[in-house]
């Protein structure tokens, strides 16, 4: 009899058990962005107020995340973060969803001068929102270099051999074909470059080839060879600028007279999210002026909006050039679609694999 019992007891308990692991699962949002784009700093506040888990992967270059999304990836992810390069094409491919703006209370505060750029919008319809923006400038050594390099030209000179670093990505040659003024009178001629500007730049960027030390992939890579004093000069981000400046590197960053190249990251919840309502309340929290401050100081990066400024000291206002934003972008030759980018990154290769 008791047997007879325990049996009909059974399923009831494992019902319960069931609905006890269902009320303990913890929503979680998985994200595939750049490096310092889910700091703790700012991301654990939103999971406390939400009840909910940031899961992030990190990119090392926009080729990157275009690959995995082409590969059947995009379902992994509910957000991802690209740059303006691929932004346009992550939106034809119909990996993101369009998005209800009235859900985003905060994309009114955010730069004009970006959200009304044609990167993130089709049909009618708004794809991305812009979360940071900023340049690839010329980080080094302020101990080898007491004065700043004025010209892209020093990463060529024999004397560095073995001491330089380049990002492993196309930006490495729109800088090149910029050292060899393929971006004058236009700037945009440097994402759409003839097959002969391309050899061009493939000859030069071969020439720099026995000063590469290293070509990075992650900022944490970069940070790693100036602390070792592996490199003294490299094109990076302001994100290592502000790893290396929190232990007291010695690094400088400075835009060359040649000007450089510039990046809008944007925030994109994918098609394939099915949790777009947790999605659009991280847009909201990461655009919001507060949330960008505090990624500012993570990632020494401009913010979109720029009401974050009212949270930052006179000196941060200037250093983030959110006091003259016209002059500073005027400097920035920001990235676009690459029409031809399959021979863009053949040629990249190329560079690569030579000995």
């Amino acid at each position: 009899m008791n047997w007879q019992r325990i049996l009909r007891v059974l399923p009831l308990v494992a019902i319960l058990l069931f609905l006890a692991s269902c009320s303990k699962k913890t929503p979680t949002l998985n994200l595939l962005v750049w490096e310092g784009y889910a700091d703790a700093s700012f991301v654990k506040a939103f999971e406390e107020q939400n009840h909910c888990k940031i899961s992030a992967s990190y990119m090392g270059s926009s080729d990157e995340l275009t690959t995995k999304l082409n590969g059947g990836a995009a379902s992994n992810y509910d957000i991802i973060s690209p740059s303006s390069d691929v932004a346009t094409f992550i939106v034809n491919k119909g990996f993101a969803a369009p998005l209800d703006l009235s859900k985003l209370p905060a994309y009114t505060q955010l730069s004009a001068q970006l959200t009304s750029l044609p990167l993130v919008r089709a049909n009618g319809q708004v794809y991305g929102v812009p979360f940071m923006w900023g340049p690839d400038p010329l980080l080094y050594d302020s101990a080898v270099f007491p004065t700043p390099p004025d010209s892209w030209n020093i990463l060529w000179e024999p004397k560095y051999r073995g001491k330089i670093s380049v990002w492993d990505d196309l930006s490495t040659l729109y800088m090149t074909a910029q050292v060899l003024g393929y971006d004058k009178p236009d700037p945009s001629q440097l994402y759409n470059l003839t097959d002969e500007q391309l050899e061009a730049v493939k000859k030069k960027a071969l020439e720099l080839k026995p000063n590469i030390r290293k070509m990075w992939s992650t900022g944490g890579e970069l940070t790693n060879l100036f602390q070792n004093h592996e490199v003294v000069a490299a094109m990076g981000w302001p994100l290592m600028t502000n790893q290396l400046r929190k232990i007291n590197f010695p690094i400088g960053e400075t835009i060359p007279k040649e000007n450089t190249t510039g990046w809008i990251d944007h925030l994109m919840i994918t098609a394939a999210s099915d949790n777009k309502d947790l999605a659009y309340m991280f847009l909201e929290y990461m655009i919001e002026a507060q949330t960008q401050k505090k990624v500012t100081d993570v990632t020494g990066y401009t913010p979109a909006n720029p009401q974050a400024g009212h949270f930052m000291t006179p000196e941060e206002v200037k250093s983030l050039h959110l006091d003259d934003v016209d002059a500073y972008q005027r400097r920035l030759y920001f990235w676009q679609n690459v029409p031809r980018r399959a021979k863009y990154n053949e040629i990249w290769n190329e560079v690569k694999a030579a000995q």
